[in-house]
């Protein structure tokens, strides 16, 4: 249950850009037309999925306070948080560098018609927000990371080619003037996020009936401790009554 909550959370409550406008660049630069926008967003599921888990690992077992204890009881008190950035930018080049290898040995088109938004998925606050925020969640197991990844990567594969399509589809309306281009994109892109937030509610009703059920609960405690309290201060009043009258 935990997975299918984080999975769905992460593609719909947590969208990267419906719900925290990361990696805007090329969600704008690149998504004029469909079949290029698949192609981005393919690579940065990819990018995502490697780069999450391996980043925790780093985390876990090297960069936290006490991570190295596994080398010693000497390095417990070491902590290399402070090299958090740079050691995930490396891991998100170096998977980039590789997805671009790989496109361009399969899909010369593909990696033609991304020009240099390819590379750039280096340097894509999507990537890197997703191992920040794995890291400042406390994603517990690698396979929650694995997980958390994927999601994320989906989501922003959605928002991409949903902002494409509908792009290659206004082409032919009568947009004013002052709004063509990313005017227009910008103003669906708020519409969309504002969709994007009814979601916001779709893992959180069982919580709420669990509150509702704890209240109900807490109420009835209060109503049954109030209850003894009066019938313990009418026991004593009617007590020292009848002793007043055999004095």
């Amino acid at each position: 249950m935990e997975h299918i909550e984080l999975f769905f959370k992460s593609i719909f409550v947590d969208n990267m850009v419906f719900a925290y406008f990361l990696g805007m660049c090329s969600y704008l630069a690149v998504s004029k037309k469909v079949s290029t926008a698949v192609g981005l967003g393919a690579a940065v599921i990819f990018v995502l999925a490697i780069t999450v888990p391996l980043n925790w690992l780093l985390d876990q077992y090297l960069l936290q306070e006490g991570a190295l204890t596994w080398l010693g009881p000497e390095y417990a008190d070491y902590d290399l948080g402070f090299l958090s950035f740079i050691m995930f930018i490396a891991t998100i080049a170096t998977m980039v560098q590789l997805v671009e290898i790989i496109v361009e040995k399969f899909s010369p088109s593909l990696y033609n018609s991304l020009g240099i938004f390819l590379p750039l998925i280096a340097v894509n606050c999507a990537i890197l927000g997703g191992s920040l925020f794995m890291q400042s969640r406390e994603i517990e197991t690698l396979g929650l990371a694995l997980n958390y990844g994927i999601g994320s990567g989906i989501g922003w594969f959605l928002a991409i080619v949903a902002i494409a399509a509908i792009r290659e589809k206004i082409r032919y309306s009568n947009v004013p003037a002052p709004l063509r281009g990313l005017g227009i994109t910008f103003i669906i892109t708020g519409l969309m996020a504002i969709g994007f937030m009814s979601f916001g509610g779709m893992l959180t009703g069982g919580e709420e009936e669990a509150t509702e059920e704890t209240s109900k609960d807490t109420v009835g405690m209060l109503t049954t401790t109030s209850t003894d309290v009066k019938n313990e201060t009418s026991s004593l009043v009617i007590e020292t009554t009848n002793d007043t009258d055999k004095n």
